[in-house]
């Protein structure tokens, strides 16, 4: 069975204590409300790995935004999936759209950080998806595609059991834009085929695809009934405690 997801990416907001709070007020919350079986997960900086995984619990699983892909060294700056491990986080967001574009990621690198995040026990959130350009002129399956290729379809199918897929349609992050559920699920159950071609049925059924695109409370219910979607990652809404904990909540409606 997939499991249902939800995943909070704060990126780069909230000094220290500005995101215990907001935590704080999170995991009281779903603790309160939460009947189902989903997972939240709060993808935060650095500075509040440690203290969030702490106040958490069994309630709010925790997750870093990025690793660098070597186990240790002469990198000034980086942190290693081993320290994020350390902490008490479980996820690590691998190949963000703004890590892409701003930072230049390849396939090839994102491929080496997900075998070090995979190599020491995290579960890889693992983003795909098109820019606006790619949408219009009607290459976003071979956009997603190659992404897949080139990054997690090099795991063995052991490994990659192991990874959550987010779609995040670039043109629709921090836009406003926000794609149609008829839309998400047309490349949901895209990248579900391109999963059972290459792994089989059975693998491509038990992988969990969240969407990733201005999902919030208004939106959600209807982006998550479709058959390929399992969750989000939620960027925005994220840092608005009521906003994510109703996200969470859908899946209890």
């Amino acid at each position: 069975m997939r499991k249902k997801i939800v995943a909070g990416n704060w990126k780069m907001n909230l000094d220290y204590a500005e995101g215990v709070s907001l935590f704080s007020e999170i995991v009281n919350m779903i603790r309160d409300e939460q009947k189902g079986t989903q997972v939240a997960v709060i993808c935060a900086p650095y500075i509040h790995l440690n203290s969030l995984a702490k106040l958490g619990g069994t309630t709010v699983k925790i997750g870093a935004q990025n690793c660098h892909q070597n186990e240790s060294g002469a990198f000034t700056g980086e942190i290693s999936a081993k320290m994020i491990q350390s902490v008490g986080c479980e996820y690590v967001i691998i190949g963000h759209s703004e890590r892409r574009q701003y930072f230049a990621e390849s396939d090839a690198l994102l491929l080496e950080k997900t075998n070090i995040a995979l190599k020491n026990n995290l579960t890889p959130i693992f983003c795909i998806g098109e820019t606006l350009d790619e949408r219009n002129n009607g290459s976003y399956f071979d956009v997603i595609k190659s992404q897949l290729t080139h990054g997690v379809f090099a795991l063995s199918a052991a490994d990659f059991a192991k990874v959550v897929l987010a779609y995040e349609p670039v043109w629709a992050i921090g836009t406003g834009l926000t794609a149609s559920s008829a839309q998400a699920q047309e490349v949901h159950a895209f990248i579900r085929n391109e999963i059972a071609v290459q792994y089989g049925a059975e693998v491509a059924e038990n992988t969990s695809i969240l969407y990733g695109g201005s999902c919030n409370p208004k939106n959600a219910a209807e982006l998550f009934a479709q058959n390929d979607i399992d969750g989000g990652l939620i960027g925005g809404a994220s840092l608005k405690s009521r906003d994510f904990a109703d996200i969470v909540k859908t899946f209890n409606s």
